[in-house]
């Protein structure tokens, strides 16, 4: 059996974020972090498992179908440097927006929820994976093939991107560049695209560069005041493997099934999560525009507040002069 170069440098970067996940679990319970648990670790390693079950079983389609759209392709980048670039940048911004379909439309979302569901954060948190994306991923994709990039190229610039997706589940605080920060995707950004708080909700879907979500509106930083609380809005009090895999999917169905008519089936299918037709739960758009008018009008009885008092103060100082 002969290895590619790109089999080699795939294996090398898997091999380099095991061993810093390695590094990490070893301070973590060295320093007494507690960012890890036994039973949270397993469901990681078994999600991971059956995603990889389910990408094998569908890598020969993937890439058959790649290839055959890859035959009507529209124009052809013969300079290889602007060939990889275009290809990490057009698949980069895909994969946002395939994250944020798997963030804004219930169905989907029922199959992205496996990865946001655990109220822990650390390297194995990126293995945690959305079991059954493998089966509808490639149809995002598509697009590549028609822009002239081969299925090998394709799969190979995912498997890239998607390590250093990995690389960014991490509560170790890491100083970058102002610059660096505002381009590409870090720790902290991606602290806040896994916590609960309803501020941080459906925000910093990228993979690789952050820049996405800063032109379409779905950035939010880590804010110092509002500490982040990981996991889902409402966990699901069975933990286990199986559940976490299928949870979201019963909810779903027992929401459609709760619906009066025919549309609010439909609309509990593709609406955001949160949506509800008696407006019993709200989607996550719905809460934030709660949160800054209760923000603002904080802000405006405290300066109200502050002004009574400073005329209070002014008072005293006239009558006593």
């Amino acid at each position: 059996m002969t290895f590619t170069g790109s089999d080699i440098s795939v294996g090398g970067l898997f091999g380099f974020v095991i061993v810093l996940t390695l590094v990490e679990m070893y301070f973590s319970y060295a320093h007494d972090k507690k960012l890890y648990t036994k039973r949270d670790t397993w469901t990681n390693i078994y999600l991971m498992t059956a995603a990889v079950v389910i990408n094998l079983g569908m890598k020969t389609a993937t890439f058959f179908l790649l290839e055959y759209c890859y035959q009507f392709r529209l124009f052809q980048i013969s300079n290889v440097w602007i060939y990889w670039l275009v290809l990490i940048l057009a698949q980069d911004f895909l994969y946002w927006f395939l994250h944020t379909v798997g963030h804004y439309v219930r169905f989907f979302w029922a199959m992205h929820v496996t990865h946001h569901s655990s109220e822990h954060f650390n390297l194995t948190t990126g293995f945690r994976s959305t079991v059954f994306e493998p089966l509808y991923r490639v149809f995002f994709y598509l697009p590549l093939a028609f822009m002239g990039f081969t299925a090998m190229d394709i799969l190979f610039a995912y498997l890239v991107t998607q390590i250093y997706g990995n690389l960014v589940h991490t509560q170790y605080k890491i100083n970058f560049p102002k610059w660096y920060e505002y381009v590409f995707v870090t720790p902290s950004h991606h602290r806040v695209h896994h916590a609960s708080n309803v501020r941080y909700l459906d925000k910093n879907m990228g993979m690789v560069l952050i820049l996405w979500d800063r032109m379409f509106g779905t950035f939010q930083a880590e804010l110092p005041e509002d500490k982040i609380k990981y996991g889902l809005t409402t966990q699901p009090t069975d933990t286990g493997a199986v559940n976490i895999i299928f949870h979201e999917f019963i909810a779903l169905t027992a929401d459609v099934k709760k619906a009066q008519n025919f549309m609010d089936k439909v609309r509990y299918i593709f609406n955001p999560p949160g949506w509800s037709h008696d407006g019993s739960t709200k989607i996550a758009k719905i809460m934030q525009q709660e949160l800054r008018e209760t923000e603002q009008l904080e802000k405006q009885n405290l300066d109200n507040h502050n002004v009574k008092d400073f005329n209070e103060q002014r008072r005293t100082l006239n009558s006593t002069g």
